[in-house]
């Protein structure tokens, strides 16, 4: 992507982080394990970036610290074995990565829309996984 290419999009997802930041925030009842839609933005270097109109890519909750923030991973449909930055695992029943090395913490507002939930087993293996990342 060229440079002007790139500052295009920066200066969109600025426009779109705006108006989330200004919107009350709609109620969204979420918790652990939820898989939401997310708007994540149009990052720096190699920080995962969303897509399409709202800067959008599937996230995984980590840790609900209250109503307003959260700790989270996206998620990738790449598989990536024998890789310690990525964790795979079933999202409805679709092979996924959690890409480790991305967690962070996260507004509530910038949930879009739920996806799903993982099951306990995945939720737990992942959680090892970030334990001997970290």
């Amino acid at each position: 992507m060229q440079n002007n290419e790139r500052a295009k999009l920066i200066y969109d997802w600025c426009r779109v982080k705006v108006n989330i930041a200004a919107s009350s925030g709609e109620k969204k009842y979420f918790q652990e394990r939820d898989i939401w839609w997310a708007s994540i933005g149009m990052n720096i270097g190699h920080e995962e970036n969303g897509k399409h109109g709202k800067f959008e890519r599937p996230v995984l909750i980590l840790k609900k610290f209250n109503k307003h923030l959260i700790l989270i991973v996206p998620l990738s449909s790449k598989l990536k074995d024998n890789n310690k930055y990525y964790h795979q695992v079933l999202i409805s029943n679709q092979p996924s990565s959690v890409i480790v090395s991305q967690i962070r913490i996260m507004s509530s507002k910038r949930l879009i829309r739920k996806m799903g939930q993982t099951d306990v087993k995945n939720f737990e293996s992942l959680k090892r996984s970030i334990r001997n990342f970290i």
